[in-house]
């Protein structure tokens, strides 16, 4: 399982209910189901994904975050899951908006587009990176909203949404990301992860 997942699953409780918006092919889902005892459900966009996680035993219906997560009834979970998904939404606000209404806390990942070697590739190529957390080129990348770190938090601000849990992924290595080293862990983390809550 990928670091990403393992601070993820460390982040929710035992025994909890979890919803994973755009939960690929179940990874996730399936580690807190069977190492958490969680209580696990998805939504996923693909219908193959949800196939694939159907044929785990998951339960996972599909939809588009966007348009499908008001059918969810207020606080249905403890904890909404949003991996790497943010920046391919029209409106991330009104999704981080409806994630916080269906539970409690969520958890989102961003990948940052204020990693240091992002920015160089910008300014020494001219081009638009592709990186490990930015795969795709930028004509055919789901990306429509790229934002950093220290976007992120001064949005959370913004929209007074409280930062339970902040840390930088670089590789393999985690940092815990706070207003005194913003900066360093922006300039350094190519994945920011955010427990946050309302």
């Amino acid at each position: 399982m990928k670091k990403e997942f393992k601070i993820i699953s460390e982040l929710i409780e035992n025994n909890t209910r979890v919803l994973d918006v755009g939960c690929g092919d179940g990874t996730l889902m399936k580690y807190l189901k069977d190492k958490k005892n969680v209580d696990t459900r998805g939504l996923e966009i693909s219908k193959k994904n949800v196939q694939d996680c159907t044929s785990k035993g998951l339960s996972v219906i599909e939809g588009n975050a966007e348009k499908d997560l008001h059918q969810f009834p207020n606080l249905s979970f403890d904890y909404v899951v949003l991996s790497q998904t943010l920046q391919a939404f029209y409106n991330p606000e009104k999704v981080i908006d409806d994630l916080l209404r269906v539970a409690n806390k969520a958890i989102v990942t961003i990948p940052n587009f204020g990693h240091w070697k992002v920015r160089i590739h910008l300014l020494l190529k001219g081009t638009m990176p592709v990186t490990k957390t930015l795969p795709n080129e930028w004509y055919n990348t789901p990306n429509l909203h790229m934002c950093t770190i220290k976007d992120f938090f001064n949005f959370c601000s913004k929209k007074k949404i409280e930062l339970y849990k902040s840390i930088a992924l670089n590789g393999e290595k985690t940092s815990p990301i706070n207003s005194g080293n913003i900066n360093i862990r922006n300039l350094s983390s190519e994945l920011g992860i955010f427990l946050i809550k309302k």
